[in-house]
């Protein structure tokens, strides 16, 4: 067993090429800018009855104008309304709760939003789901609810 190890004296070590772009250049065709398609796009204005769109943010603003009768907030802050969704270009379909199934409005509310989004320029029609599952809970409030009710 030899256990040397050889050494080797050099006067010059050649430094490695090093990697050219235009080396590469005829092999691999890529666009000068590669946001050239990105930029050159338009913003796609929002469908009026999208969640953000104009319809939309009407349909919720009528919301927040009904109060529940027994609580000085309105039903949207409140957590009452799990959804709105505007179908078509004039139908709403909102799905919400109610604080209990016994509550003293539970026959009248959903009426009452289903007239007040119909007064909304831009609704025709509207229809309320009265739902039960998930139940509501004080956590479904909004911030400023819960700062209105002394809950913060």
């Amino acid at each position: 067993m030899n256990d040397s190890i050889r050494i080797e004296e050099v006067d010059h070590v050649d430094a490695p090429p090093k990697a050219r772009v235009e080396d590469v250049r005829d092999t691999f065709e890529r666009k000068r800018d590669y946001l050239d398609g990105f930029l050159a796009q338009k913003p796609v204005a929002e469908a009026p009855g999208a969640v953000g769109g104009a319809l939309y943010e009407a349909v919720i603003d009528a919301l927040k104008d009904i109060y529940d009768p027994e609580i000085p907030v309105n039903i949207y802050d409140l957590g009452l309304i799990y959804g709105v969704e505007i179908v078509g270009d004039a139908h709403a379909v909102v799905t919400m709760t109610l604080t209990t199934p016994h509550c003293p409005v539970a026959e009248s509310m959903p009426g009452e939003v289903e007239m007040r989004v119909c007064t909304v320029p831009g609704i025709a029609t509207a229809d309320v789901d009265l739902v039960w599952d998930p139940p509501w809970d004080p956590q479904k409030m909004s911030d400023d609810a819960k700062l209105e009710l002394g809950m913060l």
